[in-house]
């Protein structure tokens, strides 16, 4: 079974792979949840691309300053491919 298809992210995983995993999963206010407790660029960026996902120029802007990325202008499945082999590639370090 691929780990989409569990109920819930493995609890092993890192709390950002943990958020982008609820997001793959359709689950916006769970992945934003985890990525609010997250003091971290990489939870940073995270919470930028839930609010640019969700419409929120605004607010997108203010996260992805604090990460210290440019706004995205990558599709939502590209940033998020990104994010997830950042993550991946961090945690390996």
């Amino acid at each position: 079974m691929g780990t989409l298809a569990m109920e819930n992210p493995p609890p092993s995983w890192p709390l950002e792979l943990q958020s982008l995993w609820w997001d793959a999963n359709a689950n916006w206010k769970e992945s934003h949840k985890i990525a609010q407790e997250l003091t971290n660029e990489i939870g940073n960026w995270i919470h930028a691309y839930l609010h640019r996902k969700e419409g929120d120029k605004f607010n997108a802007g203010y996260w992805y300053r604090q990460a210290n990325k440019p706004y995205s202008s990558l599709t939502f499945k590209e940033e998020f491919e990104e994010m997830v082999i950042f993550v991946i590639n961090y945690q390996n370090q």
